[in-house]
């Protein structure tokens, strides 16, 4: 299973890394939140940790499945890296002409000297944590890539045993 996810994260940035021009359409980012926070609350719950969705119905335009995985990355790893009982806030809102999509965590946090190493392919800040959450170390490397396609700014906020915020802005 490990290993089918590995394959196929590397074939999603080999696709981006293409530079292939894919069709935009209208996206209800808010609408993307829901659905993936549907797909998470079983594992939250199974931690005792709380998901609250804030904001308002934004759209922005771009690639609804590469959008959908950002989503899905930054709030998969907010439950996966969170402590017992945490919570996770998901946050969408305007600022302007811009949209915002905030997504922070009550958990571990990212030692600072790791932090901007953090994108990077295959880069695990803890690599004992792998098999206990399955991941491949290529989930933030997919959102850096497919925020650079949609010309998002990408931010991370994290201290270590605080939490950790990344902020999106189309």
């Amino acid at each position: 299973s490990r290993l089918v996810n590995l394959i196929e994260d590397v074939i999603r940035i080999s696709h981006m890394d293409e530079g292939v021009e894919i069709p935009r359409e209208d996206i209800d980012l808010m609408a993307v939140v829901k659905e993936v926070i549907e797909t998470l609350q079983t594992a939250a719950q199974k931690r005792g940790i709380s998901i609250r969705i804030s904001g308002d119905h934004c759209h922005i335009q771009g690639v609804r499945s590469m959008i959908y995985e950002i989503v899905q990355n930054l709030c998969d790893n907010a439950v996966k890296y969170n402590v017992e009982n945490g919570s996770v806030d998901v946050a969408v809102k305007r600022s302007g002409k811009r949209t915002l999509l905030k997504v922070k965590d009550t958990g571990i946090g990212i030692p600072a000297e790791r932090q901007r190493r953090i994108f990077q392919p295959f880069y695990r800040v803890d690599k004992s944590h792998s098999r206990a959450t399955g991941g491949t170390g290529l989930g933030l490397a997919i959102v850096k890539h497919v925020a650079q396609i949609h010309k998002a700014e990408l931010e991370l906020n994290s201290e270590e045993k605080s939490g950790t915020s990344v902020v999106l802005t189309f």
